[in-house]
């Protein structure tokens, strides 16, 4: 029996053991120790994970992609069911198969029997939902208690990357640890130091939590809202004097937990129906491809890709012409920046937060610790940077940091076992 912590992410997950006193991620993928939080239903029958999930989807098998499952979370969808195939199948139950999979993968990786887990968890799951956000916890309790774990504890994501950052520090400092994921972001303010890392009780050290539903899968969702859907037919006029096309329709579509809702039969028809009422029905012929091809999730990862690019280069492309012939869509950086700047606003703003919790100017800051996917984003980045421009910016292990952190809390709660 060993122990493990376990790092369910909006977009990523991992899963870390202890091995000779150092916390070591397992290869839950091939030789990956990040395993992307996707599953593909085969049309016939069985399931895919991961990146095996995502290349059956890109390569045209017929079936079902769902990503971003961590989004339906102290939500109402957790409680539904979705069409798989024939079936149909709770979201509580896609999830539970994809971390009872995780969970098998590391367990023969190490050859450890895993009962003990601590769960990462972001500070709010949902915002502003005291109900909602205990609700979404004892739900992933349960489901990691039906895949095989008998101990379940959790910890803030933000502070199991902290307890990974303080293994590497040599004096004490006080330090902001922003995790900005695919589905949230998460601030700490905690004091560090070798010593402090060796007591168990931590509660003293954490000077201050908080954090927003707001991460990597919205900055997409802004994207292509801005870029993507109006080639669709979003914000396009209808016939009938000063109406607009229904927008509910593109939002679904931009946002990777609601895609597969476009796929019914009853919004299939209703689209189809907009369509003759629309000015521009050309547009909503675009549309209505990307809906009769279920390709929704293409659409979803060409932003997400072009979102990434822009990290490193200014100008990206994205084509379009298994929609149309020639059609394409550019983006520029500044074009992601003028979507998305009230996200990286929103984000940054809980820095103040926490600061004021703690009772600290941003001068008493010594170091920010920079871990997640979205921290990539130059302009996010740029805005947490110079919300302390006193501290030391640290790079954190992006998709790691959080799930080693777990692991350490692990040891400490219940032993090596």
């Amino acid at each position: 029996m060993s122990v493990c912590g376990l790092d369910f992410g909006t977009s990523n997950t991992t899963l870390g053991t202890v091995i000779n006193d150092v916390p070591v991620l397992a290869a839950l993928e091939d030789y990956h120790v990040t395993i992307p939080s996707a599953i593909f239903y085969k049309a016939d029958t069985g399931a895919f994970i991961g990146r095996k999930a995502i290349e059956a989807y890109v390569e045209g098998a017929p079936g079902r992609l769902m990503r971003s499952l961590k989004s339906v979370l102290g939500t109402s969808l957790i409680d539904e069911t979705t069409r798989v195939g024939r079936e149909r199948v709770s979201f509580r139950n896609v999830i539970a198969y994809c971390l009872g999979a995780v969970k098998r993968r590391a367990e023969q990786a190490t050859g450890l029997e895993l009962r003990q887990v601590v769960h990462g968890r972001p500070v709010h799951f949902v915002d502003d939902n005291p109900a909602g956000d205990a609700k979404a916890e004892a739900t992933l309790r349960a489901i990691a208690k039906d895949v095989g774990f008998e101990d379940v504890t959790f910890q803030f994501e933000p502070i199991a990357a902290a307890l990974d950052y303080e293994r590497q520090i040599n004096s004490e400092e006080i330090a902001l640890i922003a995790d900005i994921g695919g589905g949230t972001s998460d601030f700490s303010i905690v004091r560090l130091s070798p010593e402090r890392h060796r007591h168990a009780d931590r509660k003293d050290d954490i000077l201050a939590n908080d954090g927003v539903r707001i991460g990597g899968t919205d900055f997409d969702r802004h994207l292509s809202l801005g870029v993507i859907m109006p080639l669709l037919g979003y914000r396009s006029a209808m016939k009938r004097a000063g109406l607009d096309v229904p927008s509910g329709y593109f939002h679904d579509l931009a946002t990777w937990s609601s895609i597969n809702r476009m796929y019914d039969s009853k919004v299939m028809n209703e689209v189809k129906q907009v369509r003759y009422e629309a000015q521009q029905p050309e547009l909503l012929d675009r549309l209505v491809r990307v809906l009769d091809e279920q390709r929704g999730h293409t659409l979803a990862m060409e932003v997400e890709g072009a979102k990434i690019g822009l990290s490193d280069k200014p100008k990206s492309s994205i084509a379009l012409d298994w929609i149309e012939p020639g059609l394409a869509a550019g983006v520029a950086r500044k074009e992601l920046v003028s979507h998305t700047q009230l996200l990286a606003d929103r984000i940054t703003a809980r820095i103040k937060i926490c600061l004021n919790q703690a009772g600290l100017k941003p001068e008493a800051i010594d170091a920010v610790f920079l871990t997640g996917g979205s921290v990539q984003l130059a302009h996010v980045r740029k805005a947490i940077t110079a919300a302390l421009p006193a501290a030391r910016a640290i790079d954190g292990d992006t998709f790691g940091a959080v799930g080693k952190g777990l692991t350490v809390e692990a040891a400490r709660r219940y032993g090596h076992g």
